[in-house]
């Protein structure tokens, strides 16, 4: 128990050891393995309260209509993908993390940090996200309504991409609940719970580490059957193989 705990970065509770501790063959409550860990004095990492405003929606430019309407279910990959920007602290200076998320395999298919919160941020975590899986024509990219995301060179790439537009409805933070909600467990697990990052290298370095090789490889995913985003997607392309 004592492994999976300090593998996971002191990020996992009971239900993801019990899970983990089933998957070796071990016959094991999560009251059980919640008892132990208390016992031991292991705890997973809590959140804290703090929000930073990254939605700059008091503009002119077009807005998109809200195709995706809440419907976060997808039935394969790059069919639906979610994107959105949050702050990271940082004592060099802030920092903004732009993100982007398959609905279907729960993946971080595209990401991009930056000191500055513009149209460029987003770009590069889109064409990121279309290096790596060169979605068909269709997919619907949903955002909020902020600036970056309703600029006319970031409407573009999606036109070229072949890609459908949507965006949230004025302050309905719901619209877009599932990148949120990433960005939420980003910041409990990892942001809030460790000690602040002494500069933008020092912060460039671990996120990487977190969203590569933790968040997408190896964290499970209750909502995917316990399984990372990248083993969930590589069960759905041998199964329709």
């Amino acid at each position: 128990m004592k492994w999976h705990f300090y593998d996971s970065d002191e990020t996992y509770g009971s239900p993801r050891i019990r899970n983990e501790l089933v998957k070796e063959g071990w016959t094991v409550s999560e009251r059980t393995v919640g008892l132990i860990l208390r016992e031991h004095g292991l705890r997973s990492c809590m959140a804290r309260k703090f929000r930073v405003v990254t939605t700059d929606s008091k503009h002119d430019l077009p807005i998109a209509p809200n195709v995706l309407e809440q419907n976060f279910k997808a039935t394969k990959p790059n069919e639906k993908w979610v994107a959105d920007i949050t702050y990271i602290p940082c004592r060099q200076g802030k920092l903004y993390l732009a993100s982007i998320l398959d609905l279907y395999t729960k993946q971080i298919v595209g990401w991009k940090l930056s000191d500055r919160m513009t149209t460029d941020l987003t770009l590069d975590a889109l064409k990121m996200a279309y290096a790596a899986k060169k979605p068909p024509k269709g997919l619907i990219h949903h955002s909020d309504r902020g600036s970056q995301y309703a600029a006319k060179e970031y409407r573009e790439q999606l036109k070229q991409f072949n890609m459908k537009p949507s965006m949230s409805r004025k302050g309905n933070c719901y619209d877009n609940a599932c990148i949120e909600a990433f960005h939420s467990i980003l910041k409990r697990e990892f942001i809030y719970s460790k000690p602040k990052f002494k500069t933008k290298e020092e912060a460039g370095q671990k996120l990487y580490r977190y969203l590569e090789f933790f968040y997408n490889r190896k964290r499970s995913n209750s909502t995917i059957g316990y399984m990372s985003p990248v083993r969930f997607e590589q069960c759905y392309y041998e199964c329709i193989a």
